[in-house]
């Protein structure tokens, strides 16, 4: 959706604009209804409308317009040319959830001082208005796409963390995989070791004293000729875990350029990453408790994918 128009009527008289924009029908949230008015991409009886119109209560009769692709609305990073346009699911006082591009780094690496990073982005954001700290709480790889999380104090950051560590939140993914798995639901099931070295995943025997349990349940959502679409929740986070798992069973993901099982004898399904989206994210709010609960849509690669590989049956 890169430019949509809405005519408002009875039922919807009397809404925010923020609220209306936040609908799923619509922009999905309040983050990206908010951060589309940040960037000049609403309008409204074809005026711009900014934050400081996101109270404004719409009558019937108006016309809100979403242009979402608006020329010099998103920035672009001077080295890796990828656009810095922050997709800002959920923020309160304690925590900030993104749904994170592919080929954006969640934090910088030592290794790579330069690479564009969400963490770099929302200080960016924040420094504006007077804050100049943010702690991560998890990671998602740099060319996996969907949720990760962050806080805005460290006392938030620890609540979190040790959410994670007692494997309390729900995180779910979507992949692309080669084949079909068998059966079409279960659970895998390895100890892992990180290579320093070669900075992958490795399969160890389940007595290895460096080796970490890799727990993950998986159910298959869609197949097609040569690909299935898979629904993964994480029972434990470790690095690469989805990636590695899957190549140990044969269902390399679609895209893959580091866990590849084996030569292949089939061309391979054009992908520009690998075909790993984090989906859907349950955690507890660190200030009350609370459960909340978010989701990232599919993004347009992914999406692009998906309709290819139906076509082809």
């Amino acid at each position: 959706m890169s430019d949509t128009e809405w005519h408002i009527d009875e039922p919807s008289s009397g809404i925010r604009l923020d609220k209306f924009l936040a609908d799923a029908a619509r922009l999905g949230s309040r983050g990206r209804a908010m951060s589309a008015l940040e960037r000049g991409k609403i309008y409204l009886n074809d005026v711009e409308a900014g934050v400081a119109d996101a109270g404004r209560r719409l009558v019937a009769g108006d016309v809100v317009r979403a242009w979402l692709d608006r020329p010099g609305s998103s920035r672009r990073h001077p080295r890796t040319g990828i656009v810095d346009d922050l997709d800002i699911v959920h923020e309160d006082d304690e925590v900030v959830v993104v749904n994170k591009a592919a080929g954006i780094l969640t934090v910088p690496l030592e290794r790579r001082p330069d690479a564009l990073s969400v963490l770099a982005l929302i200080e960016n954001r924040f420094r504006s208005h007077g804050r100049t700290r943010v702690f991560p709480v998890h990671r998602i790889d740099r060319n996996t796409s969907g949720l990760v999380v962050f806080a805005k104090h460290a006392s938030a950051q620890r609540t979190l963390k040790e959410q994670f560590k007692r494997r309390e939140p729900e995180r779910v993914y979507w992949a692309v995989v080669y084949g079909t798995p068998d059966p079409r639901e279960g659970t895998w099931r390895d100890v892992l070791v990180w290579d320093e070295k070669a900075l992958i995943q490795k399969e160890t025997h389940p007595r290895d004293p460096r080796g970490q349990e890799a727990l993950s349940r998986y159910t298959v959502l869609e197949t097609f000729t040569r690909a299935s679409l898979i629904e993964v929740t994480l029972h434990t986070g470790r690095r690469n875990q989805i990636r590695i798992q899957a190549r140990l069973r044969g269902h390399t993901l679609v895209g893959e350029d580091r866990y590849v099982y084996g030569p292949g004898s089939l061309r391979p399904i054009e992908f520009g990453r690998q075909a790993l989206h984090a989906r859907r994210l349950t955690i507890r709010h660190p200030r009350d408790g609370r459960v909340i609960e978010f989701d990232a849509p599919l993004p347009a690669d992914f999406l692009e994918l998906l309709t290819r590989l139906r076509r082809r049956g």
